[in-house]
């Protein structure tokens, strides 16, 4: 049993209704489950038709739901960030300081950064108190940007305290004959800070990457886009070490089908259920078919749910 499991896949294929179904599937096993939306277009709540928002909230005997809004994750993440600087910087640059912090909230990135940094916050806090904790994450490019940033954090972090240690080293020298000020920088707060969230950050990817720990679901529709894009982000996920083997093929059409339109569909699904299989030989795959309606409610959900036959 995996104790973090991520749903990902293009927008639309129904990612979160194979997390919730799944999450269903494993608090009726006796797991206590927590699902996590980190989606900006929240549907987890409509699915189960509650509001749930940023508080956990209890969904079912042994399921809980939480939803992380990115926009005002993104706005405590700036006010966190500037924050510590102000406890640890003169006061002299700090405005120039929280202006480059004001920039960076804008920049392209600052968004997945500051989920990642709940998302670490969420592992350390709960997978404690959880069996299971299942992440239904945004669109497949912010999937690829959000786990791929402890690499790409790590090395950055490995930049600034190398700096920070060249500025704290100069810093010492001026202070020769300054016992008190050459000793608050023996122990330099910034540095310590920086110090903390490499070692968090390495913690976290050291999850990611542990195949007794997490695994990656992609969800799919038997079309090409999603086949190719899936590929691809397999691909690029591999090569940060993220373990990758669930595939769900979702909204399969029923074989029991008649009428022209939709026989010429299928014919065109299974050609691409054939490919599929192709493409993902050896990962664990699964299939859930195509409902008249929507997945809304619990019994819907508890429909896919009984199409799982194992916990991951």
């Amino acid at each position: 049993m995996k104790k973090i499991v991520f749903f990902g896949g293009k927008g639309g294929v129904g990612k979160t209704s194979s997390a919730t179904s799944y999450g269903l599937f494993c608090s009726q096993k006796g797991y206590k489950t927590l699902v996590v939306s980190t989606d900006p277009a929240h549907s987890l709540g409509d699915i189960f038709e509650v509001e749930i928002g940023n508080k956990i909230k209890e969904l079912d005997p042994n399921l809980y739901g939480l939803e992380i809004d990115p926009e005002d994750i993104s706005r405590e993440y700036i006010k966190r960030t500037k924050d510590e600087m102000q406890k640890t910087l003169s006061p002299i640059i700090i405005e120039e300081i929280e202006r480059q912090i004001d920039a960076m909230a804008v920049s392209p990135g600052s968004e997945e950064a500051a989920i990642f940094d709940e998302l670490v916050k969420i592992i350390d806090n709960y997978t404690k108190d959880y069996d299971i904790v299942i992440f239904d994450i945004a669109p497949t490019g912010h999937t690829i940007r959000l786990l791929s940033l402890p690499e790409l954090m790590g090395a950055w972090m490995d930049s600034l305290i190398s700096r920070r240690r060249e500025a704290v080293e100069l810093m010492k020298m001026s202070a020769t004959g300054n016992k008190e000020l050459h000793n608050k920088y023996l122990n330099d707060p910034v540095l310590n800070i920086l110090m903390k969230r490499k070692e968090k950050y390495e913690r976290t990817r050291n999850i990611l990457i542990d195949s007794r720990n997490a695994f990656f679901v992609f969800v799919l529709t038997p079309e090409k886009l999603p086949i190719i894009e899936t590929q691809k982000a397999i691909t690029i996920l591999a090569k940060y070490g993220i373990q990758i083997g669930g595939i769900i093929i979702n909204k399969v059409l029923p074989d029991d089908i008649s009428g022209e339109f939709i026989l010429k569909r299928k014919q065109t699904e299974n050609a691409y259920m054939e490919e599929i299989h192709s493409r993902f030989k050896g990962m664990i795959l699964m299939e859930i078919p195509l409902f008249p309606e929507d997945i809304q409610g619990k019994p819907y959900l508890k429909k896919v749910s009984a199409l799982y036959t194992d916990i991951i």
